[in-house]
């Protein structure tokens, strides 16, 4: 019982470092735009490298925040039934959602990115595109790290919504806001 509360402990809280240090880049990508649209339409110039470096930034956002989103309940979905379920009834759709959609749905995008990540990194991939940036398999290497991000707080997720189906108590230490 105690490794399953200390290793949802650690997914948790593994996703919410990873989202605190994700939430910068957002204001990153803000500034990275301003001096795009600056350099673009007032100096008359632009950089390939500078537009592949706004959408590369969003992919790692995007990615990389997902399992901190999942942690937060923030993801997008129909509330319709959910919200007018008991708690245990909500957390029977967390568990069955996590265990037959989110979990295998992760593993199989985990699973096959590797390959595509692999390529691109002994191919040594770079942008198609003259002043591109070089070294794609970074970028390409936030898939398999986002989606195992999810999947970890998708058996954090499982894991809580087994503990209130089981009327499990919390810890003292635990207990929720």
């Amino acid at each position: 019982m105690k490794l399953w509360r200390t290793s949802l402990a650690f997914i948790s809280g593994l996703n919410e470092k990873v989202g605190a240090a994700i939430s910068w880049l957002t204001t990153v990508m803000m500034l990275l735009v301003c001096f795009d649209v600056f350099t673009r339409y007032l100096l008359k110039r632009s950089s390939v490298a500078v537009q592949e470096l706004e959408w590369h930034l969003f992919a790692v956002i995007f990615l990389l925040g997902a399992g901190f989103t999942l942690k937060h309940d923030r993801h997008v979905r129909v509330d319709v039934f959910y919200a007018r379920l008991t708690p245990k009834g909500r957390a029977w759709i967390d568990l069955l959602g996590s265990l037959l959609f989110l979990l295998p749905f992760a593993a199989l995008i985990i699973w096959t990115s590797f390959t595509f990540v692999k390529n691109a990194f002994l191919i040594g991939e770079t942008s198609p595109d003259p002043g591109g940036l070089p070294a794609r398999f970074l970028i390409k290497a936030a898939i398999p790290v986002g989606f195992a991000l999810l999947l970890l707080q998708a058996l954090a997720v499982a894991g809580e919504a087994l503990r209130v189906i089981l009327e499990l108590p919390l810890q003292p230490r635990e207990k929720k806001k």
